[in-house]
């Protein structure tokens, strides 16, 4: 169901920097401003290549719809459904998921120069 709320990520920013945010829809609040990794074929620090192939550990780009909530081996996580064909559809074949990860944390960020990245 619709839940009026609204994630934004911009891969145009650099990982080191807090680049996701979730909107609430109804009251026009913004509820968390946070860092989150890309695929470690995606780029380095910046994100610049994107796929929608399995196995190519790159994030996909466009519009997607939350799926199933489940616990993984991260905890909480949530299947990520593309809406975009070509450009993300095969999001579900792919396992493309939200959740709490490690490499994920800005304190990597002084070791690595860049966050951890993810398998896509």
């Amino acid at each position: 169901g619709d839940n009026g709320l609204l994630t934004v990520i911009d891969y145009s920013r650099p990982s080191r920097d807090k680049r996701l945010w979730v909107f609430d829809l109804k009251t026009r609040k913004l509820l968390f401003e946070e860092w989150v990794t890309h695929g470690k074929n995606s780029g380095d620090d910046l994100a610049t290549s994107f796929s929608n192939r399995p196995n190519s550990y790159q994030s996909s780009i466009g519009l997607f719809q939350t799926g199933q909530l489940y616990t993984g081996k991260h905890g909480q996580s949530l299947r990520l459904v593309g809406l975009e064909p070509g450009f993300n559809d095969k999001s579900e074949e792919r396992a493309i998921v939200m959740h709490s990860a490690a490499y994920a944390d800005p304190r990597v960020v002084p070791g690595l120069g860049r966050m951890g990245r993810s398998q896509g």
